[in-house]
């Protein structure tokens, strides 16, 4: 157990010298005085709330319960705002900027007087930017979920955000659903503040993060609008206070055991194909060498349980809390989770999933009875992916399982819209739609664009699904036989820079592989031919990133932010 004196924060406030002098008297310029700070852990809230933030609308009142829980245990609360991950809002999309919020939220902690802290985050990029951050600081750390908004409603239907967003856009495009119906959709889908609450990229998150051990237990399941969400906040508070004393810092936490736990969690909730890049980043700043083929060998033997869009077929995130959420999921994985692990709470993963009971098995499925046979996501490899590509075989059709078509090229996304929107494109639903020039470097950033629009010519024909291709992502919220994260990035090089329209693209799941059916030869004549495109940025963060974001295999983090990378950085000096 630490003793006050220990305190990180008492280095800037209990010598008596001139800095800590100064550092005194700024605090009470504030109205605060030593009855706040003396012998009591300064506990950093990090807030990702703004006024364009849908999702963390209701954070800014949550840290004031979170306030409340530090000061019960006996902590001094600091609100320490950071870079806000709107992934609505926030062009050309929040990728871009998901390791600078890393940076925002490590640098925060390192050069400020704070001994824990309280990450409250839930939308898609921002549990792993939080999370990547403090654990790169090392300070004893609680995850606050943001938890997701409440169902929606239309004409007496339930709508999944993003999952039905898509799922009407096709209809309205094919002509069988009005725009009063489509206004309809827009102003029921989304009616309270909080994350997508589909399985979507934010709820996946949020879940892995619980089955990582770093939340409250179940605290990923709780509706945001629901009033347990601010105990669990002020829950979070008191905690935190705790884990300084007891000095429960995240390397006791992230192990590889850990590790794998949140990748079985997450294969078992149908998770969004982000999970992997997210996963491997942050497993990575915790010393955990967490590859492509670990996922892939997780998922082949871990069923998909959680019977949420839109991998499952009718219920949203409030129905999963109501059939017990995560710890329920949990229990009912049973031996195929490490339950020796610590977590935040102090507890092992097994003390807290000990009395979880699952209130709805047809939204938690037994593993006898799995809304799909292995877990959400596969890795395919190939000479067309030879770093690896993901996709999402438990939200396609299954006629795709195995497939052979020929390629029509798109090399931007403007190029890939006149392709879609043209009706009387030349196109059959065995041809394979594919966008290049969409990943880390040359989105840039990597955007949501491989969730590519069923084209018109196919959906007045009936057709609601095909093969499509590309080195972008696609939201959590979406569904389809679509191939993403294609590495190398075709922008840098990869063979998907090589392919041709009319090449034949060959794609089997069961046996995990993706090929072009052009002889090696013929691609290395092309590549021959090949002209590096011109960088996406001449100046200011862009050039930063261009310059050491890695590829989609490696979790696209900062090459220099690893592990790995020189030495620790130091703790800062106090004169």
């Amino acid at each position: 157990m630490k003793k006050p004196q220990d305190l990180r924060s008492a280095r800037w406030f209990a010598p008596d010298d001139l800095r800590s002098m100064g550092h005194r008297s700024r605090a009470m310029q504030m109205g605060l005085d030593g009855a706040d700070w003396e012998g009591k852990p300064v506990i950093a809230i990090i807030n990702t709330w703004s006024d364009l933030s849908p999702c963390h609308h209701h954070l800014r009142d949550r840290a004031e319960f979170v306030k409340k829980g530090v000061y019960q245990a006996g902590g001094m609360p600091v609100e320490l705002p950071v870079h806000a991950f709107s992934e609505q809002f926030l062009k050309p999309t929040s990728m871009l900027y998901r390791n600078m919020g890393a940076f925002e939220v490590e640098e925060t902690l390192r050069s400020h007087p704070v001994d824990g802290v309280v990450l409250m985050g839930g939308c898609d990029k921002s549990t792993p930017a939080l999370v990547m951050g403090a654990v790169s600081m090392g300070l004893p750390f609680i995850y606050m979920p943001a938890g997701a908004m409440l169902r929606g409603n239309y004409a007496g239907q339930k709508l999944g955000s993003g999952t039905d967003v898509w799922k009407y856009w096709d209809e309205r495009r094919a002509g069988k659903i009005t725009k009063d119906q489509w206004d309809g959709v827009q102003g029921g889908i989304a009616r309270s503040y909080g994350t997508c609450m589909t399985m979507g990229t934010a709820s996946t998150m949020m879940s892995i993060a619980d089955g990582w051990g770093l939340t409250l237990p179940g605290a990923s399941s709780i509706p945001a609008p629901d009033a347990g969400h601010k105990r669990m906040a002020a829950a979070c508070g008191r905690r935190v206070v705790d884990m300084v004393w007891e000095d429960l810092t995240p390397d006791k936490i992230m192990t590889w055991e850990s590790t794998r736990n949140a990748v079985t969690v997450a294969m078992a909730t149908g998770c969004s194909t982000n999970a992997i890049i997210h996963l491997i980043a942050m497993a990575r700043r915790a010393g955990v060498p967490l590859t492509l083929d670990h996922l892939d060998e997780i998922g082949r033997t871990t069923p998909v349980i959680a019977n949420i869009r839109p991998s499952g077929s009718d219920y949203l995130m409030e129905d999963f809390f109501y059939a017990g959420g995560l710890p329920a999921l949990m229990k009912e994985l049973g031996d195929k989770l490490d339950l020796g692990v610590m977590t935040v709470n102090g507890q092992s993963m097994g003390e807290n999933i000990a009395d979880a009971e699952n209130f709805n098995d047809d939204v938690i499925r037994p593993l006898s009875n799995p809304v799909y046979h292995e877990g959400s996501l596969a890795v395919l490899r190939g000479n067309l992916a030879p770093d690896g590509a993901v996709i999402k075989p438990a939200a396609m059709d299954p006629k795709f399982q195995k497939h052979r078509g020929p390629a029509i090229v798109a090399d931007s996304y403007a190029e890939l819209k006149e392709i879609i929107n043209d009706e009387d494109y030349p196109m059959t639903p065995d041809h394979v739609l594919v966008l290049r020039n969409a990943g880390p470097q040359g989105g840039p950033g990597m955007p949501e664009w491989g969730m590519i629009p069923m084209p018109k010519a196919l959906l007045k024909q009936g057709h609601r699904d095909m093969v499509r291709l590309s080195d972008a992502r696609m939201s959590g919220t979406s569904y389809g036989a679509c191939v993403l994260h294609v590495a190398p990035e075709a922008f840098v090089g990869g063979p998907l820079a090589l392919i041709r329209t009319g090449d034949i693209i060959e794609m089997d799941i069961p046996n995990r592989s993706l090929n072009v059916d052009v002889s090696d030869a013929d691609m290395a004549a092309r590549k021959a031919e090949w002209t590096a495109p011109k960088p996406r940025y001449e100046r200011g963060y862009g050039v930063m990133f261009s310059k050491h974001v890695e590829q989609a295999d490696k979790g696209c983090d900062f090459d220099f932010l690893r592990t790995d990378y020189g030495a620790p950085v130091p703790e800062p000096e106090i004169n």
